[in-house]
């Protein structure tokens, strides 16, 4: 069984890329398992650059921030006058979505929760998400996948090598909460996406996540059973929702004061929530994903990016960020007991695990892609360049 190796890793990325190891000297993005990663005379990598101009563009801060924040509050209160919700939003029991389901009970918002329950929450994220719904008095929607589906899908993916795993996760909760939105004519998805905490990420790591053009073909290859129940969205749906329905997404947590530390002591207190020791590790699969399948098989460490992110707010520095990476990706003892949980759920033996972990990455667009939506109805570009002139 392999592990993560570092020094290996730098080696390698040398002998494959033919570029020498560099690390940002601001942030800890290296050129590890990142190609496209580029640094200016200084050393400081575009990622830094990135952050600026996203925070310039979309953070507000004090009074400009409250503004904001009293405007959309408003807006989302008016649509919903007659309705039982004026909004809706997903919860997973991890940090955002928990602070943000609290915010909205604090600015006086009335929700509807989502939680996408695809077969792999821990027994604290089923805990967490029951102290939310409980403390806050909000009506909880739980979409249950259908686990054979579902775990097919996933075997498609580990089987086919292509990176991006959770986007079959994103994609069912993307659509789904525009679904729901659309029948009980909400017009607000609140969402827990937030500059100062997730910003960073390499092209390289993920995929466009409601394209099903790709899901289906990699389930095409490699699955075993139809699909019948799992909700595929699509770009078109989209636009849909958004032109005819007026459904829109905000980010709330873009005008908040957002100290990740201060955060965590909030829904600690207020709400009994309990930390998973990683972002995202609420799910027992993106634990195991992101602490042995990321590193081991892509050479990936996503702790990277999400330590940068908060180096860019001046919320830890460079050197308590490096502290936080010398500690082991993975605890030892609980790699271990997921390790067998998950190869059971897979109904896997280790040899035929090791096996695809084994296989070469295969990137997505090696399978079928969506089409743009103007590349699929060409005749309607004339309309797109009139819109954008009104703008």
């Amino acid at each position: 069984m392999k592990f993560y190796d570092e020094e290996l890793l730098k080696a390698d990325t040398a002998a494959n890329n033919g570029r020498k190891y560099q690390q940002c000297k601001i942030s800890v993005m290296d050129t590890i398992a990142d190609p496209d990663i580029t640094f200016d005379n200084k050393g400081i990598s575009n990622y830094y650059y990135e952050y600026l101009i996203k925070e310039k563009q979309e953070v507000l801060k004090g009074a400009e921030g409250e503004k904001k924040l009293a405007e959309i509050v408003q807006l989302i209160k008016e649509s919903g006058k007659g309705n039982k919700y004026d909004c809706i939003t997903g919860v997973s029991g991890g940090v955002d979505s928990t602070y943000l389901a609290y915010m909205a009970k604090k600015l006086g918002l009335r929700p509807l929760i989502v939680h996408f329950d695809n077969g792999w929450n821990s027994e604290l994220a089923v805990k967490n998400i029951e102290n939310i719904i409980s403390r806050l008095g909000f009506d909880l929607y739980t979409l249950v996948v259908d686990w054979e589906e579902f775990k097919d899908i996933q075997l498609a993916y580990l089987k086919a090598s292509v990176i991006d795993i959770e986007a079959i996760t994103d994609h069912a909760i993307i659509g789904t909460l525009y679904k729901l939105a659309a029948e009980n004519n909400i017009k607000y998805i609140l969402s827990g996406a937030n500059v100062t905490t997730e910003n960073t990420l390499p092209k390289s790591w993920i995929f466009n996540k409601i394209d099903h053009i790709n899901i289906k073909d990699i389930h095409d290859h490699y699955g075993t059973i139809k699909l019948k129940t799992y909700p595929l969205f699509n770009s078109t749906k989209k636009r849909l929702y958004t032109k005819l329905k007026k459904i829109t997404s905000v980010y709330l947590l873009n005008y908040l004061p957002y100290n990740k530390k201060d955060v965590k002591n909030i829904i600690t207190t207020e709400l009994s929530w309990k930390d998973y020791g990683g972002k995202h590790y609420e799910s027992v699969f993106t634990r195991f994903y992101q602490g042995y399948i990321l590193p081991v098989k892509f050479g990936v460490d996503k702790r990277k990016a999400h330590l940068s992110d908060l180096i860019f707010a001046g919320q830890i520095s460079k050197a308590e960020a490096m502290e936080e990476l010398k500690k082991p990706i993975y605890d030892s003892a609980q790699f271990s007991e997921d390790y067998e949980f998950v190869l059971k759920k897979f109904n896997l033996t280790e040899k035929e695990f090791e096996e695809i972990m084994n296989n070469p990455r295969k990137e997505h667009s090696e399978f079928k892609v969506e089409d743009s939506f103007w590349n699929k109805y060409p005749w309607l570009k004339p309309l797109k360049f009139i819109s954008s002139l009104t703008r």
